[in-house]
This record gives structure tokens, sequence and C-alpha cells, in this order.
């Protein structure tokens, strides 16, 4: 019997990566120019928030689990965090700050 590979889909759209960069990225072009010009209130967030929550989002860092809830990994790879637009289970989330995994939720989802 023969196993066939399963070929790399865009996290977003679920079709078929073919490129390097977006086999790498987990998104296509087109998704990733959405996830990137997509337009989220950044008023309540700081510079290196935004700046960590684009890099998560680059990174591949943050993967969908169901409609509104993502896995993210922290920043130092040692943790799996389950986020979502309003709340998040890290450290920050849990005193009930808004940290940079919500944000990039809210990144993915305005796309």
């Amino acid at each position: 019997m023969n196993a066939v590979a399963e070929q790399p889909r865009c996290h977003h759209c679920h079709r078929v990566l073919r490129s390097a960069k977006s086999i790498a990225l987990g998104y296509g072009p087109t998704c990733a120019r959405k996830i990137r010009r997509a337009a989220v209130d950044l008023r309540d967030y700081q510079a290196h928030q935004i700046a960590s929550a684009r890099e998560l989002i680059e990174d591949g860092g943050i993967l969908p689990l169901r409609s509104v809830v993502f896995l993210v990994v922290s920043t130092d790879g040692t943790e799996i965090h389950r986020t979502a637009p309003a709340a998040c289970n890290c450290k920050a989330g849990l005193k009930g700050t808004r940290c940079y995994h919500q944000l990039a939720a809210r990144m993915l989802l305005a796309a």
C-alpha cells in the first residue's frame, strides 16, 4: 500500500501551498497579504506587542484549532497556549492583560 504524502496547505484558506516561502510561512501569498493588511484596532496594544504578533504569524507560530480558538507557541518555544481574540491562557492573559497572542488571533480573523 502506498502512503500518499499530505500536501502542505494554507492555514487560512486551506489551499495547497507550492512555493518554499509559502510552505515555511504556512500561508499563501494572497492570505499573507490579507493578514498584513487586516484592519485591527491597535490602540490597546504597545508597539512591541504589535511587532510580536506579526512575527508570530510570519513564523507560523499560531495555528487555528477551532473557528475562533488558536494554538500559539510561547516566546521561548517551550509552551503552547490556547488563545482567542478576547482571552488567552498565557501568564498575561490569565491576569486579564491583553497579550500579543490575542492580537495575532484578531489579525488572522480580520483577514
